[in-house]
């Protein structure tokens, strides 16, 4: 028995597919079946229940799938403190972020203090984190995504990160403190083109009874801000984008109903091993966040 077998077994597990485990692995097919073929011989007993071309995990299948699990992760847990004792990776710190202005002060203000640091940064994706982690692809995450609170995987709220309407400087509204979103139902909306504050803030419009009007789609913060400047639609900013802005031309309300905002964590995996430099950053990024609630409740 190899690991490369065992490595084999744990994809096509994970996908219940060949062809796509075999597209995963970049193998071809045909060989890929031979190889779980060749590893149920030996075990002497299926791992598959096969139905044409369908096939799905069975008991045997999820037994062995576990301790397969448990050995690469030890064997992953063991590289990696290997590494670090070496000092070959000691300066690296690989991490999932959700796409916000404040990442680069946050890494940088880090980096003052640890200039020799490398990171090594993803995009989150809601479909992705848990297996990262899980897999010790990232060291940390930082999302607004809900996940599931199954040991070994912990999360420390950061921050409750209020969302406003903005409007340009010009708008009816502009001269008010607060607004009810129902008040703004027909107004052409500027909003982001997906993502997860996409889908925020959509449910926060159906919570007020409408659909948004959509004027424009847009992936970036500074394309939004610029077209809400122009009079061409009003749109949503968190409370942290706009930390970032300095523009007179548009003026952000707070949103009186419904109770529009987002809980910002720290993700990360608790039995997986941490460099010192992990786990110095970790205690930046909570001390970074209680300096910026603190200044909230200053404004």
């Amino acid at each position: 028995m190899e690991l490369l077998q065992l490595q084999y077994f744990q994809t096509v597990a994970r996908f219940e597919h060949m062809t796509k485990a075999a597209e995963e692995l970049s193998i071809a097919q045909p060989s890929l079946s031979q190889t779980i073929k060749r590893l149920e011989d030996e075990l002497g007993v299926p791992l598959f229940d096969r139905k044409g071309r369908r096939i799905k995990l069975n008991r045997y299948g999820r037994i062995f799938l576990e301790k397969v699990e448990l050995a690469f992760s030890v064997i992953q847990e063991g590289k990696q403190e290997v590494i670090d004792l070496a000092k070959l990776n000691e300066d690296s710190i690989s991490m999932a972020v959700m796409r916000t202005p404040i990442v680069p002060d946050l890494l940088g203000s880090f980096r003052k203090k640890h200039p020799f640091v490398r990171f090594r940064v993803k995009q989150i994706s809601r479909t992705t984190i848990q297996h990262q982690l899980e897999n010790g692809e990232i060291d940390l995450c930082i999302t607004p995504y809900p996940l599931e609170q199954l040991r070994p995987i912990r999360s420390r709220l950061l921050m409750n990160d209020e969302i406003y309407l903005v409007v340009p400087k010009n708008h009816a509204l502009a001269s008010r403190k607060s607004v009810d979103l129902q008040d703004i139902a027909h107004e052409p909306f500027v909003l982001k083109a997906n993502g997860a504050f996409r889908e925020m803030t959509d449910h926060f419009c159906q919570m007020s009874g409408f659909q948004p009007d959509i004027a424009f789609e847009v992936d970036d913060s500074l394309s939004i801000r610029g077209l809400v400047s122009e009079g061409l639609g009003v749109a949503f900013f968190s409370s942290l984008t706009l930390r970032t802005v300095k523009d007179t031309s548009i003026v952000p309300l707070q949103i009186s109903h419904p109770n529009c905002h987002r809980t910002i964590s720290l993700v990360w995996n608790e039995d997986r091993y941490h460099s010192t430099i992990v786990e110095d950053f970790y205690r930046f990024i909570i001390h970074y966040f209680d300096q910026l609630n603190h200044d909230e409740r200053s404004i």
